[in-house]
């Protein structure tokens, strides 16, 4: 009986380790809701729940592999990585290698942020010569003729939490932030406090992208995203972290920014 017993857990342990780890990237650049990072590892977040469930569910271990927002695309070229999650096809105008996308997951809103709330919403083309906080290495479509022509100028921090810190602590005037980590940010501050938004810059349709390689559960990956996302999972996940779930829908197609 032992050996019987023995023999079955023997097969079920290969069966397991036979499916391949799904590698997830996660850009060192993201902050809460997005993703806690803790001593080089994701710990919570929107993202980190989503992909731990999402490996759970199509039955594969993850892994998370936290690298410089620079290197990530590089190491899904170099296949490195599997999945990369929280991208839109515009950002990636010329991938050179072999990827399928799912549906739209989320929509990502950038603002405008300002310590003060304003009556009608501030025209960045209007705005005098100034610094203007954002993320190193992101880029703001909207803004950047205002950067080429040196009207505004990047003042740049590692990641959206230390964008939203030095614009509390008076550094600049405006900053660009997406509308997750400003709720997020707000949660910590009493009201006469908190940071405004000010002007949306740009909505964009976000989802995953996975290497099509005959080694990785790719069409399991993609049902499964759209299974959680029909079924409200995403959006309760979203909720969690935010206070509430999103109001809006994400667009059905990646329109370009």
């Amino acid at each position: 009986m032992r050996l019987a017993l023995g023999a079955f857990l023997l097969v079920a342990m290969n069966g397991f380790a036979a499916e391949p780890t799904l590698r997830f990237s996660i850009p060192d650049s993201w902050a809460m809701p997005v993703v806690q990072i803790e001593r080089g590892r994701p710990t919570q977040g929107i993202l980190h729940d989503l992909m731990a469930s999402l490996a759970t569910q199509v039955g594969n271990p993850a892994e998370f592999h936290v690298l410089a927002r620079a290197r990530v695309q590089a190491a899904m070229d170099h296949k490195e990585i599997d999945v990369r999650c929280y991208v839109a096809q515009p950002w990636l105008p010329n991938p050179s290698g072999d990827y399928i996308w799912s549906i739209p997951l989320f929509v990502q809103r950038d603002l405008l942020v300002s310590h003060k709330r304003h009556p009608l919403p501030v025209i960045p083309g209007e705005l005098p010569t100034q610094p203007i906080g954002t993320v190193l290495s992101y880029t703001y479509p909207s803004l950047q003729p205002l950067f080429d022509s040196r009207q505004l100028i990047r003042d740049d921090a590692r990641n959206q939490e230390q964008v939203l810190q030095k614009l509390w602590a008076g550094r600049y005037r405006y900053a660009v932030s997406n509308q997750w980590t400003l709720d997020w940010f707000n949660q910590t501050l009493p009201p006469d406090q908190q940071l405004h938004g000010v002007a949306v810059l740009q909505e964009q349709a976000v989802g995953c992208v996975i290497r099509n390689d005959p080694a990785l559960p790719v069409q399991r990956v993609l049902r499964t995203l759209l299974r959680m996302k029909m079924s409200g999972e995403i959006d309760d996940i979203i909720g969690l972290y935010t206070g509430h779930r999103p109001t809006e829908s994400a667009p059905q197609s990646y329109g370009a920014p």
